[in-house]
């Protein structure tokens, strides 16, 4: 997957280093355009996301912190004015009946019915004196005559005036509460009216409280028991499992961690005139679950739209990228060539310039070496020297081998960019161009067998360009070959009207990895010796101007082969090559 989608320039900075090859690092400055992009696009948009999501947290724990502070004020108030009211109807009752009237057990079971009537929950009726005895009762037990002077809740009252007790089992066996008023009488003397409340109704009265999914409301004690039942953490007398609030008398909401480690807001607050403390649990996650869904899906918005920015950004910085590095290969290239071709017009001129001047010092010593043969054969003692005839044959010889050379000099220097086009016999062209590395060849213990199939017509074609695709691939196959071996050129016909020159060298091979490359501009596996790598990039180019194709098998250490597929004749992709 990453071999279809890498970029072209990915791997620029590692092919070597060649001049020019380096000239970028794409690679930083991919990476400099991501992370601008990034920066300008991506970055913003993630730090408005994480403020506003701050924001809105904040808001929304402000939310539950006021929703649960208003349900626990709203119990706090339906508690305390449900005690307010039975303390007041008890405060009138004593203030509004005389002594003897409160004493009067039929008088104390009329007010009871009265108080059930108007208020409900109210158990018993009892008028206790100063000493602490009950001298009247009005209720469902056996109570006359009780002794109460060593109880706690009878010297509260008779301090304070009032009393208003935990939940507790008494005689009844059965959760109740009780409230007493005192009335002074003449002297020290005073009396007690004490009612016994039932606490049905007082559980009725948290109940209906409408909590969020998973609240609970419910009295503790000061020292932690719970007075009422609750739903998630235990029953009536049981411990708090909570940490148990300090005592306010204002409303309060802390966040407290239970024994599992759920957190739960807790508002809180002490009843007046009360051992009561009202407790209002809301666990975190009932009150957040709606914004924390909310939130899943903010983030799951902002991560896919990260996700197609980044994407978006990533295909647009690889395609600028990739466009800068093939203008700069291409602008390289044709700078390249240009200097190629500059080079080898100064070679062809150089060339040229040796050959005329070899030319006429050739010229000169041919002629004297005819006229010398010719005047030892006119003269009989010299015309029958064998020794003296065979010197002049060989000064003759190597006068028209330097004149063959020098025109294979002037032929190759005649390469122009326009094509000049003639029939052509391939094998006199390829040892035309051995005729510059035979030597090199021989140096190196290098073989090198022409071999041409009968039927191989003459092709129509450019000398000089045909001279330099054979001149770049036969000395990249004796570079090859630096301890020997075999160099074997071969020309066939392949289609009526295609010619295939094959050159098939011994040398070192072409890794697998490099065979679909060798003809890329600047590609070389000899960067190390001086390689440019454009010598099959630009007879890559020849053969395509030509007309034809080229190819390249290998095996690696067992040498390669190139394939040269040329037209017989076909001036038209000729005309259009060189155009």
């Amino acid at each position: 997957m990453w071999g279809r989608i890498k970029p072209e320039f990915w791997t620029h900075a590692d092919e070597g280093e060649a001049p020019a090859r380096n000239m970028f690092n794409y690679r930083r400055l991919w990476r400099s355009a991501v992370l601008a992009i990034v920066g300008v696009a991506v970055l913003p948009l993630v730090i408005m996301t994480l403020i506003q999501l701050s924001t809105t947290q904040r808001a929304v724990d402000a939310e539950a912190n006021q929703r649960t502070h208003r349900f626990a004020s709203n119990a706090r108030r339906s508690v305390t004015s449900f005690l307010n009211a039975r303390r007041e109807a008890l405060e009138f009752l004593i203030q509004d009946n005389d002594y003897l009237s409160l004493r009067n057990e039929q008088r104390l079971g009329e007010l009871l019915e009265g108080l059930k009537t108007a208020f409900g929950g109210f158990v018993d009726l009892g008028l206790v004196d100063s000493r602490g005895t009950q001298i009247a009762y009005a209720g469902p037990f056996r109570l006359k005559g009780a002794e109460y002077r060593d109880q706690p809740w009878f010297r509260e009252v008779a301090e304070r005036g009032l009393h208003v007790s935990e939940v507790f089992l008494g005689y009844r066996r059965a959760p109740h509460l009780v409230i007493a008023v005192k009335k002074p009488r003449p002297g020290d003397s005073f009396v007690v009216l004490r009612a016994t409340i039932d606490t049905e109704l007082f559980n009725n009265l948290l109940s209906q409280l409408h909590l969020s999914e998973g609240g609970d409301a419910f009295i503790i004690s000061r020292e932690g028991k719970l007075q009422t039942p609750s739903r998630d953490h235990g029953d009536v007398f049981d411990d708090l499992a909570l940490q148990v609030p300090a005592s306010s008398s204002e409303t309060r909401v802390d966040e407290v961690i239970g024994q599992q480690g759920h957190t739960s807001l807790v508002g809180h607050a002490s009843i007046p005139d009360s051992p009561f403390v009202l407790l209002v649990v809301s666990p975190e996650d009932a009150l957040l679950a709606a914004w924390r869904a909310t939130r899943v899906k903010i983030g799951a918005l902002v991560f896919a739209s990260v996700l197609i920015i980044a994407v978006v950004i990533l295909g647009v910085a690889t395609l600028l990228v990739n466009r800068i590095y093939l203008a700069d290969q291409r602008r390289l290239t044709t700078l390249h060539q240009v200097e190629y071709q500059n080079k080898m017009a100064s070679i062809g001129r150089l060339a040229a310039g040796v050959a005329h001047e070899i030319n006429n010092p050739l010229a000169i010593i041919n002629e004297k070496a005819g006229l010398l043969t010719d005047m030892m054969v006119l003269k009989k003692q010299y015309a029958r020297d064998e020794k003296l005839l065979g010197i002049a044959a060989v000064i003759v010889s190597s006068v028209e081998r330097c004149g063959a050379i020098t025109r294979r000099l002037l032929s190759f220097a005649r390469r122009s960019d326009t094509a000049n086009l003639e029939d052509l016999d391939l094998e006199e062209v390829v040892s035309d161009v051995l005729g510059f590395l035979d030597k090199e060849a021989e140096h190196r213990g290098i073989g090198i067998t022409v071999c041409t199939a009968l039927d191989v017509p003459k092709v129509w074609s450019d000398r000089g360009k045909l001279q330099e695709i054979f001149l770049n691939l036969i000395n990249n196959a004796v570079a090859a070959m630096p301890k020997g071996g075999a160099l074997t050129v071969a020309a066939r016909l392949t289609e009526p009207d295609r010619v295939t020159v094959t050159l098939s060298d011994e040398g070192c091979g072409i890794a697998p990895e490099d065979l679909t490359r060798v003809f890329e501009p600047f590609f070389s596996t000899r960067a190390d010796q001086g390689g440019t790598g454009l010598g099959l990039s630009i007879t890559q180019g020849l053969v395509e101007e030509l007309g034809g194709t080229i190819a390249v098998t290998s095996k690696q250490g067992r040498g390669s082969t190139f394939l040269v597929d040329l037209p017989v004749r076909d001036s038209d992709t000729m005309t259009r090559g060189t155009g």
